[in-house]
């Protein structure tokens, strides 16, 4: 080859590799991190607790554990077949764009961007800064200033990484997701050697009929498929992951199979060493068991907790802004999200522009209030997206599919999530009254400024004065190549 044909190669490679747009940077090992760390959070190591209290015996809860499990792997697969089937990031938004309309899609961008987003990650920086506190003020419960004060300090930290570089995020997903694999593999160990030496007394009767609460059981369920919330976080980055349609399958089942079989192991470490009522009593159950079978590396498991938490705060502060990125692509955001840093490549003003609400989230809101707060929204829209999957399969059979799920597990797991949203409704209504409230709220903002746009010329022209200010402060610009 002349040197006049390398340069000219050169020109057409070098607009590719200088241009800016997010690139695919997502191998097999990164992709099993996302899908590990979105699920492996502090669930675990909290709703052993209220699974037992609502399935009312060991046996029952243990196949609450795996029945949950598998139901969350359907699921799993119905967003392998979406993930295959549509080649933008974007997850929940993107799926319910092209299967049910704009409407849907907007009002999940709404709720992501309002409360979704901001609420579980104000949620992981609380349950992190209370782990981390939690080893100096034993036997007491850490100041509550103090706990939000290390949460906010985490959420700052994670917000850089995400800012600075995609593959730090991602390297920082990794080595977390191993830390995670540790935290549950130091349980296992001593549950396992304490059942091989006979301590099986609680595993007996773990079936009487008389303990079992019928009424409450669907409660259990609710538990367990919380902890395994979590594995639809690889479809939001779906436009930065290294050949999707072999990676995600692949990935996906592999990680939810080994997520099942340690969850149900570490269940079964617990009643090893604690006795059901000693469970129900204890407020963290994994601390409890260190201190009982560990001994000196007991106050290890708490940090081990903490750092759980913070890398399932790094994988959802990864994913959500790639979904308002791909929104404002859309043009069903302001425009200024869909913009990509000039030299680090990241999604920064989507990252940046969700920081100031989630520290609100943060200051003000306790764990639990914010669990019971997101857990209908969530679960409501996840039950629209695989229902609209059905919907599509109907209208588009020729549609390529590189993955389809098995009819019978779509419509079983859309039924479960349904279910699940009507529970939401039962058991809490003030929190899913006020979720379900804040989402309907983007129906008139989506007439208003997306299939009509009905914004006074001077407020139009001050929020392109301010979109353009903050575009050259941030220095990001438009993605100039399509990556879908």
């Amino acid at each position: 080859m002349d040197r006049t044909q390398r340069e000219k190669d050169g020109e057409r490679k070098q607009p590719d590799d200088e241009a800016v747009h997010l690139r695919r940077e997502i191998n097999l090992l990164s992709a099993t991190a996302i899908i590990f760390g979105g699920v492996v959070g502090s669930g675990i190591f909290i709703a052993p607790k209220g699974v037992l209290m609502n399935s009312g015996s060991v046996g029952l809860s243990l196949l609450v554990w795996a029945l949950s499990g598998i139901l969350s792997m359907f699921g799993a697969l119905c967003y392998a077949e979406l993930g295959t089937s549509f080649t933008k990031s974007g997850g929940h938004y993107t799926y319910l764009l092209e299967t049910l309309g704009p409407l849907p899609a907007f009002l999940r961008l709404w709720a992501e961007f309002m409360f979704l987003r901001p609420a579980t990650v104000s949620y992981l920086s609380l349950a992190f800064g209370h782990y981390v506190m939690e080893p100096f003020f034993e036997p007491c419960t850490p100041p509550t200033v103090l706990v939000k004060l290390i949460g906010a300090l985490a959420l700052t930290l994670v917000v850089a990484v995400n800012c600075w570089s995609v593959t730090m995020a991602t390297r920082t997903q990794v080595l977390l997701a191993f830390i995670k694999m540790f935290a549950l593999v130091l349980i296992i160990i001593p549950g396992v050697i304490a059942l091989a030496k006979g301590k099986t007394e609680n595993f007996q009767n773990g079936f009487e009929l008389d303990l079992i609460t019928w009424d409450k059981l669907p409660l259990a369920f609710f538990n367990g498929l919380y902890a395994f919330y979590g594995w639809s976080s690889l479809n939001s980055v779906r436009e930065e992951v290294k050949n999707p349609n072999r990676t995600f399958p692949l990935v996906i089942i592999s990680s939810m199979v080994a997520v099942t079989v340690c969850y149900v192991l570490v269940n079964m470490a617990y009643y090893t060493m604690m006795t059901p009522a000693e469970l129900l009593q204890s407020e963290t159950v994994a601390s409890t068991f260190a201190n009982r079978s560990l001994h000196g590396m007991a106050s290890v498991i708490p940090v081990l907790v903490a750092l759980s938490c913070l890398g399932t705060l790094t994988v959802n502060l990864f994913g959500s802004p790639r979904m308002m990125f791909v929104g404002a692509r859309d043009g069903h955001f302001p425009s200024i999200f869909s913009m990509i840093h000039i030299r680090r490549k990241t999604p920064l003003p989507a990252v940046l522009l969700m920081y100031p609400l989630t520290l609100l989230f943060l200051a003000s809101g306790e764990i639990y209030q914010l669990i019971n707060f997101v857990a209908f929204t969530s679960w409501l829209f996840v039950a629209l997206a695989t229902t609209g999957m059905l919907i599509h399969r109907y209208r588009f059979p020729l549609h390529p599919r590189p993955f389809k799920a098995p009819v019978v597990i779509a419509v079983t797991f859309t039924l479960v999530c349904f279910f699940i949203v009507g529970l939401s409704l039962y058991s809490d209504p003030w929190n899913t009254g006020w979720s379900c409230a804040l989402t309907l709220t983007g129906v008139p903002f989506y007439y208003l400024t997306v299939k009509r746009f009905c914004l006074p010329a001077r407020w139009r022209r001050a929020f392109n004065s301010c979109s353009k200010k903050l575009q050259i402060f941030l220095e990001v610009v438009q993605q100039e190549i399509k990556t879908y």
